[in-house]
């Protein structure tokens, strides 16, 4: 297996309307899609994006929902590249590449419906030249996560992209 390691990729619509996240019925897997601009200088602007499909079981997808991950957060992970094959309506074998997660931490972003409230609160505080902190995407009306969850802990413990 590849070891996959991506930071700052961003959690992905889902196709026609469909969550963003897809859990099973019983809770214990979920399949979603990340998008990751890359450098390109070939392309347009000199980038281009990158669509992964991801697939986590267990404890990481508890792990995800607890993180209230939506469209459009932000996180960084590792994984294991995979390859999941099926057959097709009409008979055919077919295959794609997924990453597997073995760890996942939330990376930033913000919901679509508080975007503009921060926008409104941004443009009307000073400018003091120094950069706020990333806010968890799935706060409550107290500015909190559910349960003090901050969305930052590593699921093993420390960050696996700190410094030791």
């Amino acid at each position: 297996m590849l070891e996959v390691i991506v930071t700052s990729a961003v959690v992905s619509r889902g196709y026609d309307g469909a969550p963003a996240l897809k859990f099973s019925e019983k809770g214990d897997a979920v399949r979603f899609r990340i998008g990751k601009k890359v450098y390109d200088p070939r392309a347009e602007n000199n980038t281009r994006w990158i669509n992964l499909s991801v697939k986590a079981f267990g404890d990481i997808c508890k792990r995800i929902t607890k993180m209230q991950l939506k469209e459009g957060s932000f996180i960084n992970f590792r994984g294991r590249l995979d390859e999941d094959i099926w057959t097709d309506q009409q008979g055919e074998s077919k295959s794609t590449m997924v990453v597997v997660l073995d760890d996942i931490e939330y990376a930033g972003g913000k919901p679509k419906e508080n975007q503009e409230a921060n926008q409104q609160a941004n443009s009307a505080a000073p400018n003091t030249g120094t950069a706020a902190a990333p806010q968890p995407a799935a706060q409550s009306a107290g500015g909190q996560m559910p349960n003090g969850f901050t969305g930052y802990e590593a699921f093993g413990g420390g960050s696996f992209f700190s410094e030791n």
